[in-house]
């Protein structure tokens, strides 16, 4: 399933620095700026309360937003959200901006479905999970919201490979030169430990130190 845009509205800022990003926070605001598509950056800033309720949604990731500044409309993604260190709150967002016919470079969540009739699992098997999201180059209207991988049929010692992943129409991993392992079925060792099959983890530092 493809994701859903936002909307979000946003005013322009004339001043920019630390001290006027201060000053915009102190007004119940929060800074961000606009970048990307051969146009100069363009500093803006949001309400602070609609920032929360996106940002404990987890709405920052690979969500097209639908950006109004000061009426005019224009389509981004978020590529960083700085937060507090205390508080853990947004204090300032980088935008790219989403030309017509552009594609997005986004990290998309893994999510495993029937693991309870997983015949590797109910023999006694452990999920090593190598990849929690994969990184995608997406269309802006076809980003999926998660990946779902099937483990209904997936026996101890069988391995999950994104080739085996169903993506949506024009999304392609970034990593395109090898078929990388997302998961595998294991079988647990004799000190109760899982048994990883012979190969995996070594691919699994490789492909980490790869990206």
């Amino acid at each position: 399933m493809a994701t859903e845009t936002i909307e979000l509205e946003a005013a322009a800022r004339e001043r920019v620095g630390k001290g006027a990003a201060r000053q915009v926070r102190r007004e119940g605001r929060v800074p961000a700026v606009i970048y990307g598509a051969k146009q100069p950056p363009e500093p803006i800033s949001l309400d602070y309360n609609e920032v929360w309720k996106m940002y404990l949604k987890g709405q920052f990731g690979a969500k097209v937003i639908r950006l109004k500044v000061n009426g005019k409309e224009q389509l981004v993604v978020s590529r960083d959200v700085q937060v507090h260190p205390v508080k853990d709150t947004p204090v300032h967002i980088d935008f790219l901006r989403i030309a017509e016919g552009d594609r997005v470079r986004v990290h998309i969540p893994v999510k495993f479905k029937n693991e309870g009739s997983c015949p590797g699992l109910k023999r006694g098997g452990v999920l090593n999970i190598v990849r929690h999201d994969l990184e995608v180059w997406a269309p802006p209207a076809n980003i999926p919201d998660v990946f779902e991988i099937d483990l209904a049929k997936v026996e101890i010692g069988e391995s999950i490979h994104v080739s085996s992943v169903a993506m949506p129409e024009g999304v392609v991993p970034v990593i395109d030169d090898r078929d990388f392992t997302i998961a595998t079925v294991v079988g647990r060792g004799p000190a109760g430990g899982a048994d990883d099959a012979e190969g995996d983890g070594a691919e699994a530092d490789k492909e980490k130190g790869a990206d």
